[in-house]
């Protein structure tokens, strides 16, 4: 499998300069795109998503510190690696540059080549903090065993379940699942999302699942019955007093099993739609549940969803939805739904990752997660 290229984003108005070193930088394995000011450099950042950005300072309409400024002020584009290119090797322009919380100053002067080798070097040193950086947190993860998703799906009588999770770039990132046995009778099926990738979200995604499962042992306390809009509203109060994490977006599915009725009973905040595969036909189950934590009532409802035998239940995070394929095209809820309308008597966990997995070239913009629950 070749080894994906860097991308790098050269704003640059000369024309010819660009093209000089768009040719060097292509030569020497990058992937580049190019812009003639900050205003189009801005647009470029948000569709290609550079993972550095070597930009000239003199250019019209928006010149290199305005096109700089605007980035800082983008949390998504703060971090990528900055470099101005420059005619000008004051002092003062160059101090100018580095309150901007660039990477490097290099004056348009420099052969080609050593423009190639420096930004190489730039690269070559953030994949390796990077990594450095990930080691680290994975030991403290593992220190703290704070796991937010299972290795396996447990098995549970009446039911078979099936998972699949994949993290955004194979960093653990913000979806979490949770499997609750509350006894022989009863399972809570928790799947949540928490907007952002990677070790941040992360971070998040352990506190919610600590919120979920205290919420559970607090509904199990009052009631003999356990229903999902129960362990909704109390992880909603939970979060809505909870300033750290309550201006965080989240997603959550809360499914329900009992084995001694052909049912579940579920209730959503903010969450995909659950698919539901019945006798060859494939219908989606929306929950009206608003995004956890915006008000301390979040007025929660359940939904009780008859089962036959070999229905299935899918509950995902938009992983699957919101990538796309080569195309560029989403792989929507309808394409979704056709895939799982497919998938025959195959196995479907296995049917729809092999399936989405083509479609996008085996390419994710997000950690993916998707649970199958099926009633035997």
């Amino acid at each position: 499998m070749a080894q994906e290229k860097y991308k790098v984003l050269l704003v640059e108005d000369d024309k010819n300069i660009a093209r000089l070193i768009r040719y060097n930088l292509e030569k020497g394995g990058l992937h580049v795109e190019h812009g003639i000011n900050g205003e189009e450099g801005f647009e470029l950042v948000k569709s290609f998503m550079p993972d550095i950005i070597i930009s000239d300072i003199m250019m019209p309409i928006v010149d290199g510190y305005g096109f700089r400024r605007m980035l800082l002020k983008e949390k998504e584009y703060a971090s990528i690696p900055f470099v101005f290119l420059t005619a000008k090797g004051e002092e003062d322009d160059i101090l100018q540059g580095y309150d901007l919380e660039i990477q490097e100053y290099i004056i348009k002067t420099s052969s080609p080549k050593i423009i190639l080798v420096k930004i190489q070097s730039i690269l070559k040193s953030i994949k390796t903090q990077k990594a450095e950086g990930e080691t680290e947190i994975k030991k403290a993860a593992a220190a703290m065993s704070a796991k937010v998703v299972p290795d396996n799906a447990p098995e549970f009588d009446g039911f078979e379940i099936s998972q699949y999770h994949r993290p955004f770039n194979e960093v653990a990132g913000g979806d979490f699942i949770d499997y609750v046995t509350v006894n022989d009778d009863t399972m809570v099926v928790v799947v949540g999302d928490i907007m952002g990738k990677k070790w941040g979200a992360w971070y998040f995604a352990v506190a919610y699942a600590g919120y979920v499962r205290s919420a559970i042992r607090f509904v199990l306390n009052d009631a003999t019955n356990i229903c999902a809009s129960d362990i909704m509203q109390r992880v909603n109060e939970s979060v809505f007093e909870d300033e750290r994490i309550s201006e965080i977006f989240v997603t959550l599915s809360i499914v329900v099993l009992n084995k001694n009725n052909n049912e579940i009973n579920y209730c959503g905040a903010g969450d995909i739609p659950l698919f539901h595969l019945s006798e060859g036909e494939v219908s989606l189950v929306k929950s009206e549940g608003t995004l956890l934590g915006f008000q301390k009532d979040g007025n929660y409802k359940d939904i009780n969803i008859t089962l036959l035998p070999n229905d299935e239940i899918f509950i995902l995070t938009d992983g699957i939805i919101e990538s796309r394929d080569m195309r560029g095209k989403f792989i929507d809820n309808e394409r979704l739904m056709n895939i799982i309308k497919a998938k025959g008597t195959i196995n479907s966990i296995n049917f729809i990752e092999e399936s989405v997995k083509e479609l996008t070239n085996n390419t994710f913009e997000d950690d993916t997660t998707i649970i199958s629950l099926r009633k035997l």
